[in-house]
């Protein structure tokens, strides 16, 4: 096992990082140390797997991408898988608004958070992480100070602990799904959870809305409405197939081809040759 430690000088009342640390865990690893922690520490896991509990909590199984907090003063408990043990790394945050801020996100209730990994919070904290390597100095507590609010501004949008009440029928959230997804499949970034999170709904939710109405889960609609543009595109344009795997949202032509076989049987290509037989 291998990793690093670092104690940080800067103080803040309000909120401030004491430590950061990152460790590639031996299998079956688990922590030593005292399990009720003085100060809230959040952890990013970055490779393999584990297991995590807290206080009143189920065990759960952890993976890349997700993340897991230790509240101050919560009993908790995680160990490393045995055959994918884990590597993360973790930020040591007091202050008196640390909790008031923890306090309208998920990761208040449950302590940890699922594929967060394309997230914006997910970025910011990687950003937090990065500067708290950096010397102190007046210019880098700003910064710290800075990202610190802005992680936690990202966590409360994208993982609130209450959903909005939505008044919208089904249909009209169905109507205005399909109206996102039509407006937006370009766009190479777009994903079911930007979806989720613009429309205010759950993952599990979304997808029963699209597969009891159409049959078909929400990443599949977006998929067909890809692959129905890129047939236009074959059929009326002279566009390579490069060019049409960049405009209907594929980063590379591999990936656009394979889907695109899926879908219709036929490689781009050849069904772009069938059509000026």
């Amino acid at each position: 096992m291998d990793g690093s430690y670092r104690a940080l000088s800067n103080k803040s009342l309000e909120s401030n990082i004491l430590f950061w640390g990152q460790e590639n865990c031996a299998p079956n690893y688990t922590f030593k140390g005292n399990n009720v922690r003085d100060n809230y520490v959040i952890h990013y896991i970055q490779r393999g797997k584990g297991t995590f509990a807290s206080a009143n909590h189920s065990m759960v199984t952890l993976q890349a991408g997700d993340v897991f907090i230790l509240p101050k003063g919560v009993p908790c408990f995680y160990q490393a898988d045995n055959k994918e043990p884990w590597s993360y790394f973790w930020l040591g945050l007091s202050g008196i608004k640390i909790r008031a801020m923890l306090s309208d996100s998920i990761l208040s209730t449950q302590n940890y958070l699922r594929q967060v990994q394309d997230s914006k919070f997910c970025q910011s904290l990687q950003n937090l992480f990065e500067a708290a390597h950096s010397p102190s100095s007046l210019t880098n507590d700003i910064l710290i100070e800075a990202l610190l609010y802005y992680t936690f501004y990202n966590l409360n949008i994208e993982y609130p602990t209450k959903r909005r009440k939505n008044s919208a029928t089904k249909d009209e959230q169905l109507r205005a799904a399909i109206t996102y997804l039509r407006q937006n499949f370009e766009d190479s970034s777009l994903s079911i959870i930007d979806l989720c999170n613009k429309m205010d709904l759950s993952r599990s939710y979304l997808y029963t809305l699209f597969k009891n109405n159409l049959g078909l889960s929400p990443q599949q609609f977006l998929i067909n409405l890809r692959m129905e543009q890129a047939k236009e595109y074959l059929a009326n344009t002279d566009n390579t197939i490069q060019e049409i795997s960049r405009i209907i949202g594929y980063n590379d032509e591999f990936t656009f081809s394979k889907a695109f076989k899926k879908y219709s049987g036929f490689s781009p290509k050849i069904y772009r040759q069938s059509l000026t037989k």
